[in-house]
């Protein structure tokens, strides 16, 4: 047996609850008991459990719910207890990380064997390295949770948010990190060369193909093949990615034999891809192959605890190359840029950066180096000063927002976190023009 576990289990049934509760014990494991979704979603937060033994049938909540609402702050594996009707819900569970499942009915002893075996594998722990915010944590946490799962995830976001650094990070954190990481750009290479440069062409497939050539499938190899912006990828190629996912083959141009796809697809969009479907612009088909697991990658204004960590190291990487003497970010720099709303994401970011450190005439980048427009339009003037109510603005909506974040939209919550009545909040929301999420309270 493996050393005692905290276990989480999420059971409404009295008798097969108090069943589990008693063997589990005299296993030597410590067992928290929630009769809901909901009291596990709340108590598991406080208790960090090892493992989470969860019902799919829950008075409340489904057992999926569950696992959604905690997969951004839990790295604990999640075993599903499923009726045979639900064992098609507990199988994409298990594509979205789930860790096992079983139907009932089970012996006890099976079931301990197989908590066993998933605590024996080493718990996720988030290293920061995409981001410090919680939505990024999440990001963090979801990718290593399916690293070493070969199925394909669709990474979607804004341009500029860093989809491609994710793609990446997933390698690095699989077993394949050594593997090659081939990205291609489906919007940047015209359509008539794209198939060739996907799956390569054999030698006088057409004018000027005096040699074989191996395209970015084949030379992806037991690493992951990385198709930007798929939502740009002609219709005529979906149907040749729908046959490389479902039948792990391919043909080159020109090629009679087929030619076996070793590796892995991780594709990116910014773009509605269900609409595209409904336009007719994209297959839907292929949307179901691609988006096994589906990862957002949210823009940089909806997470402003990154923006400061992002610019260090930025910074850093760009000063380097530089060796311009630079000491840093001025800490009044940092403090315009978490107020900036970054239409242009990570890549404006380092856009400024760049130019920043590139023209700046101090030891530090001062904001007026971060951000010249503003200096320009005052005439150069204390463009980057505020006054007192402006900066006492901002500090109220930077922390309003932060407390609607922590609660999910629970506006009576925030309030008492914030320390002051709902209808306060709502003044101040409605003055500052910060949201209701929708969340009822």
């Amino acid at each position: 047996m493996v050393g005692a576990r905290r276990v989480s289990l999420v059971e409404d049934d009295p008798i097969m609850g108090e069943a589990l509760v008693q063997r589990l014990t005299l296993e030597g494991h410590t067992v928290d008991w929630w009769h809901d979704g909901g009291a596990a979603i709340l108590g598991m937060a406080a208790t960090r459990p090892d493992v989470v033994l969860c019902d799919i049938r829950l008075p409340d909540v489904t057992g999926e719910d569950v696992f959604n609402r905690t997969a951004s702050t839990l790295s604990a594996p999640f075993i599903f207890i499923t009726a045979h009707s639900d064992i098609e819900q507990a199988v994409r569970l298990m594509r979205q990380g789930g860790a096992d499942y079983l139907t009932k009915p089970f012996e006890i002893g099976h079931l301990v064997s197989r908590i066993n075996a998933v605590a024996r594998r080493a718990p996720e722990v988030p290293t920061g390295a995409l981001g410090v915010s919680e939505a990024m944590v999440g990001v963090e946490l979801l990718l290593r949770r399916v690293a070493d799962r070969r199925f394909p995830v669709l990474l979607t976001g804004e341009t500029g948010v860093g989809k491609e650094v994710c793609a990446r990070f997933l390698q690095h954190a699989s077993k394949a990190a050594s593997a090659p990481f081939v990205a291609v750009n489906c919007a940047a290479i015209p359509a008539e060369l794209l198939e060739s440069e996907l799956f390569g062409h054999e030698r006088g497939s057409f004018s000027g193909a005096a040699t074989r050539h191996l395209g970015h499938a084949e030379r992806a190899r037991e690493g992951i093949l990385f198709l930007d912006e798929i939502g740009e990828m002609p219709l005529h190629l979906q149907a040749k990615m729908l046959r490389l996912l479902g039948e792990r083959t391919f043909h080159r141009v020109g090629g009679e034999q087929p030619v076996e796809f070793a590796g892995r697809v991780v594709a990116a969009t910014n773009r509605d891809l269900a609409a595209a479907v409904r336009a007719g612009t994209f297959r839907e088909d292929l949307l179901y192959r691609i988006n096994v697991v589906t990862v957002d990658v949210p823009p940089l204004r909806e997470r402003s605890a990154d923006v400061g960590w992002l610019a260090d190291r930025l910074f850093e990487d760009l000063n380097e190359r530089s060796e311009t003497g630079l000491l840093g970010i001025s800490r009044h720099a940092k403090e315009m840029a978490a107020r900036h709303p970054w239409p242009g994401n990570v890549r404006e970011l380092r856009n400024r950066i760049e130019r920043a450190i590139a023209l700046a005439d101090g030891e530090w980048i001062s904001a007026r180096d971060l951000f010249p427009e503003r200096a320009t339009a005052s005439g150069g003037g204390d463009a980057d000063v505020m006054t007192l109510s402006q900066v006492r603005d901002e500090a109220e909506r930077r922390e309003i927002e932060r407390g609607l974040r922590s609660t999910k939209g629970q506006v009576a919550e925030a309030a008492r976190r914030l320390g002051v009545s709902r209808t306060t909040l709502w003044e101040k929301m409605r003055r500052l023009g910060i949201k209701d999420s929708g969340t009822s309270d």
